[in-house]
């Protein structure tokens, strides 16, 4: 164990001293794949903490949602639930239900699907930067290792000798950003496929509540339809 924190400790010093060591390229280079790995941690630690509440607060909204007897009461308790997207969808829904007196399920139909489309857009804010950065970030970290490898080969020729011990720490200095690129890279696009995989998952969960709202539109039109028929 304390050969390993050691070993951690020599290999970071090293690391450390490499970077020190790199032109003003090379550092350049760094900071924005240091920028992009730092926007992107934000936005996967943020949008991790968005689903989790959405799916637990929907899962709970589903629940009441169910065991509700009317859609007044469901429009009463449903701000308790507001993490959820399914908030917007009700409520956008039973609006507008209300506005056309139950005449038609259309105008409903219509006004839930744009309400899911906007909460899929609200989910959906700037994943595309963990996009950009899973695909942009090894690019700019190949860039700075090619511009290392270039000056490695410079000071080689300048100096004549040609020689592993003289060109190599050049090149270990530029494949440090070849490193910096992918470290930056791979947790981004893990988080965007198991980000967007979340998101498709409230896209088709939405639909079939959306379906299940207009079965309880339905179900209270033909309540009403009933009672007034008995009058």
């Amino acid at each position: 164990m304390l050969n390993a924190s050691w070993l951690a400790l020599v290999v970071g010093g090293e690391i450390i001293d490499l970077v020190g060591q790199t032109g003003a390229v090379a550092k350049t280079v760094l900071f924005l794949l240091l920028a992009f790995s730092l926007l992107s941690w934000a936005i996967i630690l943020s949008k991790w903490s968005v689903l989790r509440r959405a799916r637990v607060q929907s899962g709970r909204f589903v629940r009441a949602f169910r065991k509700a007897q009317r859609l007044t009461d469901v429009a009463a308790v449903a701000d308790q639930f507001r993490p959820s997207p399914l908030v917007g969808v009700f409520e956008m829904g039973f609006e507008e239900y209300k506005r056309g007196s139950g005449r038609s399920l259309l105008p409903v139909q219509r006004a839930m699907q744009i309400a899911n489309s906007e909460e899929l857009t609200r989910l959906e804010r700037n994943v595309a930067w963990l996009a950009i950065t899973g695909a942009v970030t090894p690019f700019v970290g190949l860039f700075g290792t090619v511009w290392g490898i270039i000056d490695a080969f410079h000071g080689l020729g300048t100096a004549g000798a040609a020689t592993l011990r003289a060109v190599a720490p050049g090149i270990s200095e530029a494949l440090v950003t070849t490193a910096a690129g992918l470290v930056a890279a791979i947790p981004a696009v893990i988080a965007y496929n198991l980000i967007g995989s979340s998101i498709r998952e409230f896209a088709a969960r939405s639909d079939d509540f959306a379906l299940e709202v207009l079965n309880a539109v339905e179900h209270t039109q033909a309540q009403a339809a009933a009672a007034e028929v008995r009058r």
